[in-house]
């Protein structure tokens, strides 16, 4: 996350994923507007079945909307998918 030029790092979890979006559980709140930069690890057996490995997806985005169980991120719609061998 970039917040007046300082980057920070977070291991956080989704709750709800789409081509357009996540939700991600967070107590901390986040300020609508912020960026992100995500690398999300995708254990999917299905990913598995497809790729032989897990996948790691790097995608930006942005908080949307935040409440007290976490918040909305939209991505931009630029990512890379990238397999994890041996994960």
């Amino acid at each position: 996350m970039i917040t007046s030029n300082k980057r920070q790092v977070f291991d956080l979890e989704t709750w709800d994923i789409s081509a357009a979006g996540a939700f991600i559980l967070t107590s901390k709140k986040f300020p609508q507007g912020s960026r992100f930069k995500l690398n999300l690890t995708v254990s999917s057996d299905k990913i598995k079945e497809i790729t032989g490995a897990r996948s790691l997806i790097e995608c930006k985005g942005s908080v949307v909307r935040s409440s007290d169980t976490g918040m909305a991120v939209r991505f931009n719609g630029n990512y890379q998918i990238l397999g994890l061998n041996g994960l």
